[in-house]
């Protein structure tokens, strides 16, 4: 099985080079959804981060709403919410993996924001950053995610800047396009000649 890592910053077009990729017959495993999934179920998990930040767990769930305002007006916070969750995401990543290719799948897109600090990475043959400017980052995670200004940018300040997704990836993606589809149309372009190699 062919393994793509798809990596960059909220609000990039990570979602575009998915469906890009999807469109050759890929199977997508978007961390952010199986983090959110195990956060439901994974007791252990739940525990931990409970044990860490107060008043985040109720009745043994967690306050997504309290995490998230903790974790993003934090940085040292956020690193331990990561080093938390990013060993329970790496044993749900290798089940799942192990899964699809014994069911005969022949390429899975691994989408992560933190694909390379995690680990994910050294799993997939391939990792591609998807980069764009702030601007338009920003103008995104307003509309998708009903966040003020302020908000949007604190979430941006918190993940890598561009520079780490150009020193650690194999291909950059630049999405300096209007539309979403206009990009889409240029990721199957180049997911076209990935493939063909």
């Amino acid at each position: 099985m062919y393994i793509v890592g798809i990596t960059g910053g909220t609000g990039a077009g990570k979602t575009s080079a998915v469906k890009a990729l999807q469109g050759f017959g890929a199977h997508a495993l978007d961390c952010d959804v199986i983090y959110h999934e195990i956060l439901l179920s994974n007791k252990d998990m739940k525990d931990e981060i409970g044990a860490s930040f107060s008043n985040v767990a109720v009745n043994g769930e967690i306050n997504r709403r309290r995490l998230s305002e903790i974790v993003w007006n934090d940085p040292d916070s956020l690193t331990t919410l990561n080093a938390i969750t990013h060993k329970y995401m790496d044993c749900e990543i290798d089940r799942r993996l192990e899964s699809l290719e014994k069911s005969g799948v022949k390429i899975t897109a691994i989408d992560a924001i933190a694909l390379i600090e995690s680990g994910q990475s050294k799993k997939c043959d391939v990792v591609i950053g998807v980069v764009a400017p702030q601007e338009k980052r920003l103008a995104r995670i307003i509309q998708r995610d009903k966040l003020s200004d302020e908000q949007a940018l604190k979430r941006i300040m918190a993940q890598q800047p561009e520079s780490f997704f150009r020193e650690n990836c194999e291909y950059i993606l630049e999405n300096l396009y209007s539309t979403e589809a206009e990009f889409e149309s240029k990721c199957v372009e180049f997911f076209k000649r990935l493939l063909e190699k």
